[in-house]
């Protein structure tokens, strides 16, 4: 290490390691510090790298926690950080590279090490290796702060926390600081991230208090913006940074060819000294990504006011305003402190990156928090670029995890909540949906695109998820837009239909299962009691299938009827599309569930027989049979309906939400960070048995 280059196989017995993890204290001003600062090899830039760098790395790690509550040299080495991290901004101003590469160097070895804190060590014991300091007046050689209070433990930690959002806040993102941030939020991520190693509630971490309230928390508008502006400019891993070496030029001027090399593997997180790789390699928009994993954990964590301790990160994301609009202000008795932003370009890059789970999770929060950001996306005359990626989403469910699922049906679900949405997505034309296989479709509305891909999502949840609160959710969407629904294309119209008629032919299947079990408990009453119970548990199951399945069915009645009652006029292709199916809801005209709103159909389509019956022709061609339907609507007088309460569902958020989201956020960072943490050791949530697939069940 030092000036010269080392490998990953060199740093279990690099001399400059194995120091700073014996048993000497080293003091902070030591010449030694510098030297270790100025060390040059490849950083990990994903996953795997992360994995390899850690085991090569284990011992010393182990070595360096053990010896540290006697040498106090994590204190000495967040020290020198903490001491750059001041003249940080200053240094940013006047461009000293070697300066911010020697910070950058610090802040990899202290984020190091808390990985291996985090996973290995109760946050008692991880908050006294920043608390330890060497001192030989000490007899039994232990350290002389361990006693502290614990009100004073930990405040090295805190006073970490703290300049790492000083130094998101206040440092400006260029080429040469990309990468410092980039591991200032590395940092922060593997400090929070002990809740996935811990089975307390995230109030009672001392960490989380830090970030929580007192000097980390004045910063909470800033540092939200700061992040928000990270996700927005999507800004990639500089270009210059590896093309500069690649021509044979640097960066860094008046330097040694070995420094310069150093200063660009280290900045460029290792990519330059790698072999050829391709151009868009480089794309990849890492402080983007960790920018928007830290604005989830901040915001999802701490949300009960349990402790007394609220949270000031979420309340700055539930209350910010558009920078654009000179009438936004907050009210007078508003006491959050907030920010403004230009939700255009919010607007710009969640159409863009709307396609992973924190982007969705990023919406959900924004939408369903934040009413003026709502008020902003319904607003928007372009909002086929906002709901086309979450269609695709729910379209491919099979490649999807179902909480990302979850997430994109609940924000589609929250849109249809309003009536200008609803008539909108409807005089939205889209073109050739090529993502969309089941047929052809050259030219459809975004309405109709969005009903058919709900009912795939019903269609395949029923059989293969079975989660009732999922096609609960897809139905309430549809309902909500039903009374909307105009000039329906036939194979929406088609597929509206054939929802029905699936439904029903499996209550036909539900029903010869349960009159099957019924005969063969009969056969077997004389049989071992523990045969009867199970076949009574059995029975019992299906009933409640058939008793979720009719609540189904009645829905879709529902919104059938919904739509007849008012938009008949608009949708000569439902009516076309009942009047050849109509044999599907005669069978259920007698059934005591769905009589009511299945004799309001069949007044509908006995008018429109009636009236093609009278046209004295019996071989009419579809288009003709529609202009017929098309003639008769206008004349239809819709009060020989029976009137049924409007279809109006409101998405409300389950209780103890962070039941939910906790574990989901942190198995995103878990698997979208590009850094490693040790599957075995998390408690937080399981991971699937294949690495590889990346596959997780929350517990």
């Amino acid at each position: 290490m030092g000036a010269t280059s080392s490998s990953l196989s060199d740093l279990s017995s690099n001399e400059y390691l194995q120091k700073l993890a014996g048993t000497e204290a080293i003091d902070k001003i030591d010449p030694f510090w510098n030297q270790l600062l100025s060390f040059s090899f490849l950083i990990p830039i994903n996953t795997s790298d992360s994995r390899i760098l850690e085991e090569a790395t284990s011992q010393i790690s182990r070595n360096f926690a053990i010896n540290n509550c006697h040498t106090g040299n994590f204190a000495a080495l967040v020290h020198n950080f903490l001491i750059r991290a001041t003249e940080l901004k200053a240094s940013a101003q006047c461009e000293d590279n070697i300066f911010i590469w020697q910070t950058y160097n610090a802040l990899f070895i202290i984020r190091s090490l808390c990985k291996y804190f985090v996973e290995h060590l109760s946050e008692e014991l991880l908050l006294q290796q920043f608390d330890c300091r060497a001192n030989p007046a000490d007899s039994d050689g232990e350290s002389g702060d361990e006693n502290e209070s614990g009100d004073q433990m930990g405040l090295m930690a805190e006073d970490l926390m703290n300049s790492l959002i000083e130094l998101l806040v206040d440092v400006p993102v260029l080429n040469f600081t990309y990468a410092l941030h980039l591991e200032s939020l590395n940092t922060l991520l593997v400090l929070l991230s002990i809740q996935m190693f811990q089975t307390q509630a995230t109030s009672n971490f001392v960490l989380y208090r830090f970030m929580m309230q007192g000097k980390c928390a004045i910063h909470a508008p800033l540092l939200l913006k700061a992040l928000l502006w990270n996700y927005i400019n999507q800004e990639k891993c500089p270009a210059e940074l590896y093309k500069g070496s690649e021509e044979g030029g640097s960066l860094i001027v008046h330097l040694t060819n070995s420094v310069a090399s150093s200063l660009w593997s280290v900045v460029t997180l290792g990519m330059g000294q790698q072999e050829k790789k391709k151009e868009d390699e480089f794309t990849e928009t890492l402080l983007a990504n960790q920018s928007l994993l830290f604005i989830l954990v901040l915001t999802n964590h701490c949300t009960s006011c349990d402790r007394g301790l609220h949270n000031p990160y979420r309340e700055v994301l539930c209350s910010f305003l558009d920078s654009e609009d000179q009438s936004a202000t907050q009210g007078p008795t508003h006491a959050v402190a907030t920010f403004k932003i230009d939700f255009s370009k919010l607007y710009q890059t969640l159409c863009l990156t709307l396609r992973d789970d924190q982007t969705t999770l990023l919406l959900y929060l924004l939408i369903h928090r934040n009413p003026r950001v709502k008020d902003y996306l319904l607003s928007r005359t372009n909002i086929d670029h906002l709901v086309m990626p979450l269609l695709k989403i729910l379209y491919q469910a099979m490649e999807r995890n179902s909480h990302h699922i979850y997430m994109a049906l609940i924000i589609l679900l929250i849109l249809s909540e309003d009536e200008v949405f609803n008539k909108a997505i409807h005089e939205i034309t889209i073109k050739n949906v090529l993502w969309f296989k089941e047929r052809p479709l050259t030219e459809v509305t975004l309405g109709g695109l969005l009903i058919l891909v709900l009912i795939r999502t019903i269609q395949f949840n029923l059989s293969r998820m079975r989660d009732k609160y999922l096609h609960t959710n897809c139905l309430a969407a549809l309902a909500n837009m039903s009374s909307q629904f105009i000039n329906l294309h036939p194979f929406v119209a088609q597929k509206i239909v054939s929802l029905f008629s699936q439904l029903c032919k499996k209550q036909s299947r539900l029903i010869d299962q349960i009159s099957e079990l019924a005969t063969s408990a009969k056969q077997i009453e004389n049989k071992t009691q523990e045969n009867t119970e199970d076949k009574e548990d059995e029975s019992a199951l299906l009933l409640q299938d058939m008793n979720v399945l009719e609540e189904v069915i009645r829905m879709v009645l529902e919104i059938i009827n919904s739509c007849l009652a008012s938009s008949l006029h608009h949708n000569p292709n439902l009516i076309y599309t009942l009047l050849y199916q109509r044999d599907q809801f005669t069978l259920y005209r007698t059934h005591p569930t769905f009589q009511d709103i299945i004799q309001n159909i069949e007044t509908v389509l006995n008018y429109f027989s009636a009236m093609l019956e009278k046209s004295g022709r019996s071989n009419l061609t579809p288009n003709e049979v529609l202009e017929y339907i098309k003639q008769g609507s206008v004349k239809f007088r819709r009060e020989r309906l029976q009137k049924f309460p409007d279809l109006k569902f409101k998405y409300v958020e389950e209780d103890s939400p962070e039941e939910f989201f906790i574990p989901y956020i942190w198995s995103l960072v878990h698997q979208s960070s590009n850094m490693y943490f040790n599957p075995s050791r998390i408690i937080l949530f399981s991971v699937g048995n294949s690495e590889a697939e990346g596959t997780l069940k929350l517990v």
